[in-house]
């Protein structure tokens, strides 16, 4: 059994009277006791890899005393994920309080009798109903829950629910069993947020204590961190992102990742960078791309080794202690390593694996954080890569960690002061300048066919190139029309040089009555005008051509200017019901017609005719794509947001 083997252990350490706890972790089980002592019996705790959070959860249990009204609930369950958490957390119970009985629940190898007064299981094992049984709420007197960000996911609300009737279980015709008493349930996690968007509020009620890991390392409870950043070529744009978690999926990220040039780029910049570091520590996207990696180093004589999920337990806590002892310089993983791995040692952190997810980004640059004077580690260098290629919104790096833009600056070996500094003079320079003014606008509102702004011309700075009637369609289209005579229209094409404007004159053959009688074109074959390198340009030629070629009979050149007496007259009864058979058909808002209706009757003849001619020319369809696509990029940003302000801890209540 393993507790005699702790027994014997922990005969050899000091008592824990001896043990001085830090000043913060003395602050934070003060505020759990507070907490619990209110009322509170659900809470939680957030602190950075490397403060000691097993020594901060076991003095914690020393001071939780068994409720009046059950004096026989003396016994403590510590829940974890992972057989090396189930060590570390068995063995720190033993070193800190030899005369506590301490037992674990693991598996087959380690089968608890229940009764010990810590008992440290893995969830997974308590999912077996019959291995849950062992531990009599009756005989708790606390439970603790450590990596406690996977606490709201069902597997964990399935085992806590067991011991608190407030947590729903996922199957709703669970029986509880009977509680004597209320049981506090306190969660640790290094990352107390979920960015996959399950609600930890389901578990807990609120955070009584965080600490963040950038003011650890500046009062030196954490080591000093030296930053590198690395652009390296790849592109990001087209990586799907889970719709679960919010991270890139780790199969399409692998295809840009896992590449020759991007893995011998990783290991050019630790030659460069890290090659006197004794312990490095690699995160990679998935195995293939650990084995890829390896090897690459490998190639370059490097001893580098690796452990991913389906590594036997014994070769991986073969190569974790070898790594340890210092006996090879680079072990590389695929998220084995995230949580929970204990080893002081380790000097340099590689990021070979972009993410989105501030947790992750902090859970793996922390494995580099822990103090380590015996082994002479001075501090730790992370080095992480962002892409150079497109920008992807929401991708988690060294710089943004600081607030600071990755495109911007460049970042090799900088100190957290350093980035910080850097961080507020840029805040102090924005809040220097003057907001600069837009480049562009885009009239949104007045792209609405049927808006009635500026005598709905769908362009109002249009009005300042010509003083013909041009129209906006969207899209950087442009139509004049001329009546009998056709219209003239320009566009954008894009050419191997850049965007150009063209024009073309489309003559009219036929009057739409006859056309229509005959079911032709009214139009014959568009001729090209010009060519023209900007807007402007282009309307100014077409003008001329407009006034040279086309407008050359009585009146038709002042019928067509802006200005026109017929545009104020009010519109015609065919140009009304043309409009308003269009609108009903085209937004199907059959409630609003009366009203429309009532607005259509002051149309002018202007506005009505310029509103036909979008609609002849596609600003409708235009019009709707351009809001579907902003639509989606609003909900897509909200997304985005509500996903990082999960990813914020603070102390308070949990929703």
């Amino acid at each position: 059994m393993f507790q005699p083997v702790l027994r014997r252990f922990s005969s050899l350490i000091s008592p824990a009277s001896t043990l001085t706890l830090r000043p913060y972790q003395e602050h934070c089980i003060s505020a759990c006791v507070d907490a619990l002592a209110s009322g509170a019996s659900r809470i939680g705790v957030s602190l950075p890899t490397g403060s000691g959070k097993t020594t901060v959860f076991i003095s914690l249990l020393s001071r939780i005393s068994p409720p009046v009204s059950n004096p026989a609930a003396l016994r403590s369950l510590i829940i974890v994920n992972s057989i090396e958490l189930a060590r570390q957390s068995a063995n720190q119970v033993a070193a800190l309080f030899p005369n506590w009985s301490v037992e674990i629940e693991q598996g087959t190898k380690h089968k608890a009798t229940g009764r010990a007064d810590v008992t440290v299981a893995t969830y997974q094992t308590l999912l077996n109903a019959a291995r849950l049984e062992k531990f009599d709420p009756r005989h708790l007197k606390a439970i603790i829950v450590d990596e406690a960000h996977h606490a709201a996911a069902p597997s964990y609300r399935r085992l806590l629910s067991h011991f608190d009737p407030a947590i729903k279980h996922p199957d709703p015709a669970y029986k509880l069993p009977p509680l004597a008493h209320t049981i506090p349930i306190i969660g640790f996690s290094a990352t107390f947020s979920r960015h996959d968007g399950l609600a930890l509020g389901s578990v807990f009620e609120r955070i009584v204590y965080h600490r963040d890991f950038l003011q650890m390392i500046k009062e030196q409870w954490l080591c000093d961190v030296r930053f590198t950043s690395v652009r390296a070529n790849i592109n990001l744009k087209d990586v799907t992102i889970s719709s679960r978690t919010g991270d890139f999926n780790p199969t399409s990220l692998a295809h840009v990742i896992n590449t020759e040039s991007v893995n011998d780029l990783v290991v050019r910049t630790w030659l460069d960078r890290a090659a006197t570091r004794k312990s490095t520590l690699v995160f990679c996207v998935n195995i293939a791309h650990v084995v890829a990696l390896t090897q690459a180093f490998r190639d370059r004589g490097i001893d580098a080794r690796y452990v991913y999920s389906h590594t036997p337990v014994a070769e991986r806590k073969a190569l974790v202690e070898a790594f340890k002892a210092g006996q090879f310089p680079v072990l590389i993983n695929c998220a084995i390593l995230t949580e929970g791995a204990d080893i002081p040692n380790i000097d340099c952190v590689v990021v070979a694996r972009p993410t989105r997810s501030r947790n992750v980004f902090a859970q793996m640059i922390g494995r580099g954080m822990r103090l380590s004077p015996d082994t002479g580690k001075q501090d730790c260098r992370i080095i992480d890569f962002v892409d150079s290629t497109s920008r992807v919104t929401g991708v988690v790096s060294v710089p943004t960690l600081f607030g600071l833009h990755p495109g911007e600056i460049e970042i090799d070996d900088e100190t957290t002061e350093a980035l910080e500094k850097r961080a507020a003079e840029k805040i102090a320079l924005n809040d220097a300048d003057d907001v600069p003014e837009p480049k562009s606008v885009t009239y949104v509102d007045y792209e609405d066919p049927f808006s009635l702004f500026n005598e709905a011309s769908g362009a109002p700075h249009v009005a300042h190139l010509s003083k013909y009637a041009w129209v906006g369609c969207g899209g950087d289209v442009y139509v004049l029309d001329c009546w009998s005579k056709g219209f003239v229209r320009v566009e954008p094409r894009e050419t191997s040089e850049g965007i150009v404007f063209e024009g073309h004159f489309t003559p009219a053959m036929l009057d739409k009555h006859t056309a229509r009688s005959l079911s032709l074109s009214p139009f014959m074959r568009s001729r090209r005008i010009l060519s023209a390198d900007t807007l402007s340009a282009a309307i100014r030629g077409c003008d001329t051509y407009v006034a040279s070629k086309i407008a050359r009979g009585p009146g038709l050149a002042t019928g067509l200017l802006r200005s026109a007496k017929w545009r104020k007259a009010p519109a015609s009864a065919e140009q009304r019901e043309l409009i308003m058979k269009r609108w009903v058909r085209q937004r199907g808002d059959l409630g609003k017609q009366s009203s429309k209706s009532e607005e259509i009757k002051r149309v002018t003849k202007g506005e009505a005719a310029n509103i036909i001619t979008r609609l002849k020319h596609g600003a409708q369809t235009r019009y709707e794509k351009k809001m579907k696509t902003l639509a989606q990029a609003a909900s897509a940003s909200h997304k985005e947001k509500v996903r990082r302000e999960r990813e914020v801890v603070e102390v308070g209540p949990l929703s």
